[in-house]
Order: structure tokens, then C-alpha cells, then sequence
């Protein structure tokens, strides 16, 4: 026997072919509930989308944790032998949702481990670094690389205009126009969670880290003609590959490694610790290994547990915290609440981001909410009938760098070595091989030729001899004239808006 299709609340429904009509005429009546309920639906099956990296995919797995560093933090999942399942999602960050995978681009790099103190999310990239140290430039940024306003298209004098106004922006995009803006797959390329991080261990020591997340299936490119032609055969390249290679049981793997710093280091080290543009080189703080990360389950329905997944720097657990980072700072405020204009206030009582540990909080009413605790729960604190209680202790808030006012002052004051050109020189002359170098050059100057405005095509040709003078001469020899030259007008009186009085 069939199973009778049903309305939203299991009634059975008559057809899915034929609306009710009424009258000679054959007009649709509006009693026709079935269908008002199908196309309103309809109308709604979207959320929207993410204004950065909304065009991505992912999978679950588990981590396990390999290695003893209970020295450095308390922090269940990394607790030698622990095995914590765990959900990752790849994206593009300018791209819209119907973009190519294959555009030169950073990739994001999220992770929601679901432990047993609550779920913990690492939102990081495929590069150790970012464009900018400050979240107050964020926006400015994201808008100088998506549309033109007027025209809806990309605009490289945009993006170069906003580049060369930005030098911290030099060491991300020498690592994007390099061999690591275009990784062959999401599984050849490694993850960082970028950010400086806070480990605490049982003892209530701090320590600095730096996650590294390295591909055990090797680091591999696209060179930039092969991604071009699968921008236009084969939109969603990355998103197959990934999805094949589970459903082959080519299960991806990624080692997790941590750099170390000792907690007063921070106040005296050479360069800002907590600078976003900034790596803490290896011969100072050599990698530790932690773990090994496994995707091995794809997704059951991709706008369930991808689209909807909500990553947020602001979900710690005991044993990990923030630090004076400013872009992280800003961060952990920015995630959360785009995931609460995106999907609703209660997102995280979604499956695919529900907390495995219990959940125990005063939080209350809201769209879509439909769990909730008995009615003879208090739903405020403090109370006097036994409902949960906050705790420092177990939190681990008594180890914060709040309290800390002298690392804070020289987390923000100049360092010796705080420049914004001198680790982008020193990954180009001393990281990137021969090979690498060359094709970095051939892809600058095809973005920089692309260019129209002669004064940000001149600056784009200094920011490049600030990085390195061979690499920025190389780059204005390979230009060629500008064909149509346009102009900036500084300084002109910004127009009223359409229909202003």
C-alpha cells in the first residue's frame, strides 16, 4: 500500500496534480488550503544566505585526540584517547552560492567539535593569516570584493584600491595570489584557525596558541587556466570532490598541530603575538601534534545540516578562551548574530547544531523554540527553587587575560618588528620555491592588469617592491598599458540619493 502524501500537520491530501477550481470560469478557489500551504512554502525555503563564505559544503567526522598536552589545557577533546564527533564545512569567501568553487579566493576552514562540555567551534581558513588586524575594517573590506553597486559586477580597482589602502593586507595576499589561493580540492589544502587562542590547564595556567590543521593528503593547486575552465564546466568542483571521495570511502584526514606560547612571552615578543596579519615563526614556537581529524559521513540533506550549520567564535568550552586579538574580539560578537538574523534566535536547538552535553540555560521563548524544561523550572537566576547556577570554576573564567591590564596595553602598543611587509617578503624569498614564485608573478599581474585607475595600478606596483623589490619590478615589467584608462575623482560631493527631498 502507497503512503498517502499529508499536509504540513499529517492530514491526507487528495492530489498533487490538480488545484480545487470553482464557477465556469475555473478559478482556484482560496479554500484549496493544500495548495496556499504548498506554494507559501515554497515561497519560504530559503534562509538567506551568508554575506561572507556562503557558497561552501562540508561533512562530519570525529576527532581524536593522539597526544598528551594536558599540560597546555584542561579541555575534554583534547584529552589523549578522547574521540569527539564533530561537523566541518569549506567555502569561498566572496563568492555568492551559485559562484564557482574554483575562484582564486581564501577558503574557510569551520569546525564544530560536539563535546561532552558543550560544542566548540574553531572558524578559521586555509591560510594562517588575514587581510586585516581590526574588525572595524571588516566590512569595508568584504564590500571592496564583492559588487560594484551600480553595474552588480566584480571590479578589480576595487579590490586593489582597498589593498593597497590596507598594507597589513600584503602577507594574505601573498598567500592568495600564490599556489594556496586555488587549492586543487578541500581535502589537498590544510586549516588554520589563524586567530591567537587562550589554553588553560587543570592547574589554571594560560598559555597562547595557534592551531594548525595539516592535509595528510598533501598540499595540491589548481593552475589558474584549469580553474578558470572548471568555473564554467564544473561550478561545484570542490563541493563533488569531497562528496565523491566520502561515498568512495576515501575518508580525508587532517593532523592537528598547535604552536605554543608561554603567557608572558606575549608582552615582549619581538611582534604583536595577537596580530591577525602576523605568523609566529616555527623556530620560535615549534608545532606540537594533538590530533587527527577524519571526515568519513557525508551530509544526509545538504540545507539542513550545511546551510543551516552556525559556526560561531563565541562557542568556547572549559579550558579554551579568546584573547586580545581585535579581530577575533570582533568576531565573537559578528557570527552569533548573523546566525540569529539568518535563522532565528534558537538556531542551536537545530539537530545540526544542538549541543551533545546537556543544556541547561535561562534562555527563553523566541521563534521557532520548541524545546523547553518543565513548568515547575524557574526560568530566572538567581532563584530559590534549584535551578542551575553559574560557575567560574568550571568555566574557567578565573584564568582570563581580562584582569590583565598590562598585556592588554602591550598587545596594542608597537612591537619592534610590527611592519606589514616583512613576513610577506620573507614567505615569498624564503617559503615559496622557484616554481611558486613564478607562477605567483604571472597570477599578480593578471589581477593587477585587470586594473583601470593608473594611481591604484601605481600604488598595487609599490605595495608589491614593499613586499619584495625583485617581485614588485617583475610585476610592473609584465603589465601592459592601461587601454582605457579611468579616473578617480577625489574629494567629490556624494550624490543625494534617488527620490531624496
Amino acid at each position: 500500500m502507497t503512503t498517502p502524501t499529508t499536509n504540513a500537520v499529517g492530514a491526507p491530501i487528495a492530489s498533487d496534480a490538480h488545484s480545487q477550481t470553482v464557477g465556469p470560469d475555473g478559478a482556484i478557489a482560496l479554500t484549496d488550503h493544500y495548495l496556499v500551504e504548498k506554494l507559501a512554502h515554497f515561497n519560504r525555503e530559503r534562509v538567506p544566505e551568508r554575506v561572507v563564505h556562503a557558497k561552501g559544503g562540508g561533512a562530519f567526522g570525529t576527532f581524536v585526540a593522539t597526544h598528551d598536552v594536558s599540560q597546555y589545557t584542561r579541555a575534554a577533546l583534547f584529552q589523549q584517547g578522547v574521540e569527539t564527533d564533530m561537523l566541518a564545512r569549506f567555502s569561498t569567501v566572496a563568492g555568492e552560492q551559485g559562484s564557482p568553487d574554483t575562484w582564486r579566493d581564501p577558503r574557510g576552514f569551520a569546525l564544530k567539535f560536539y563535546t561532552s562540555e558543550g560544542n566548540y567551534d574553531l572558524v578559521g581558513n586555509n591560510t594562517p593569516v588575514f587581510f586585516i588586524r581590526d574588525g572595524i575594517k571588516f566590512p569595508d573590506f568584504i564590500h571592496s570584493q564583492k559588487r560594484l553597486p551600480g553595474s552588480n559586477l566584480r571590479d578589480n580597482d576595487m579590490q586593489w584600491d582597498f589593498w593597497t589602502n590596507s598594507p597589513e593586507s600584503a602577507h594574505q595576499v601573498t598567500w592568495l595570489m600564490g599556489d594556496r589561493g586555488l587549492p586543487k580540492s578541500w581535502r589537498f589544502m590544510d586549516g588554520f584557525g589563524s586567530h591567537t587562542y587562550q589554553w588553560i590547564n587543570a592547574e589554571g595556567e594560560r598559555f597562547w596558541v595557534k592551531y594548525h590543521f595539516k592535509s595528510n593528503q598533501g598540499n595540491d593547486y589548481l593552475p589558474q587556466a584549469e580553474a578558470d575552465q572548471l568555473a564554467g564546466s564544473d561550478a561545484d568542483h570542490h563541493i563533488r570532490d569531497l562528496y565523491e571521495a566520502i561515498e568512495r570511502e576515501e575518508h580525508p584526514s587532517w593532523s592537528l598541530h598547535v604552536q605554543v606560547m608561554p603567557y608572558e612571552d606575549a608582552k615582549t615578543y619581538r611582534f604583536n603575538p595577537f596580530d591577525l596579519t602576523k605568523v609566529w615563526p616555527h623556530a620560535d614556537y615549534p608545532l606540537i601534534p594533538v590530533g587527527t581529524m577524519t571526515l568519513n559521513r557525508n551530509p544526509e540533506n545538504y540545507f539542513a545540516e550545511i546551510e543551516q550549520a552556525a559556526f560561531s567564535p563565541a562557542n568556547f568550552v572549559p579550558g579554551i578562551a579568546a584573547s586580545p586579538d581585535k579581530m577575533l574580539q570582533a568576531r565573537i560578537f559578528s557570527y552569533a548574530d548573523a546566525h540569529r538574523y539568518r535563522i532565528g534566535v534558537n538556531h542551536t536547538e537545530l539537530p545540526v547544531n544542538r549541543a551533545q552535553a546537556e543544556v541547561n540555560s535561562y534562555h527563553k521563548d523566541g521563534s521557532m523554540r520548541y524545546g523547553f524544561r518543565p513548568a515547575s523550572a524557574p526560568v530566572y537566576a538567581p532563584n530559590s527553587f534549584g535551578g542551575p547556577a553559574a560557575d567560574a570554576a568550571a568555566a574557567g573564567d578565573e584564568a582570563g587575560w581580562q584582569n590583565d591590564g598590562e598585556l592588554v596595553r602591550v598587545a596594542h602598543t608597537l612591537h619592534p618588528e610590527d611592519d606589514d611587509f616583512g613576513q610577506p617578503g620573507t614567505l615569498y624569498r624564503e617559503v615559496f620555491t622557484d616554481a611558486e614564485r613564478e607562477r605567483m608573478i604571472a597570477n599578480v599581474t593578471g589581477h593587477v592588469g585587470a586594473t583601470r585607475i593608473p594611481e591604484i595600478r601605481a600604488r598595487a606596483i609599490q605595495y608589491w617592491k614593499n613586499v619584495d623589490a625583485e617581485l614588485g619590478a617583475r610585476v610592473e615589467a609584465g603589465l601592459a598599458p592601461i587601454d582605457e584608462p579611468r579616473t578617480v575623482l577625489a574629494g567629490e560631493p556624494v550624490p543625494e540619493p534617488v527620490g531624496a527631498k
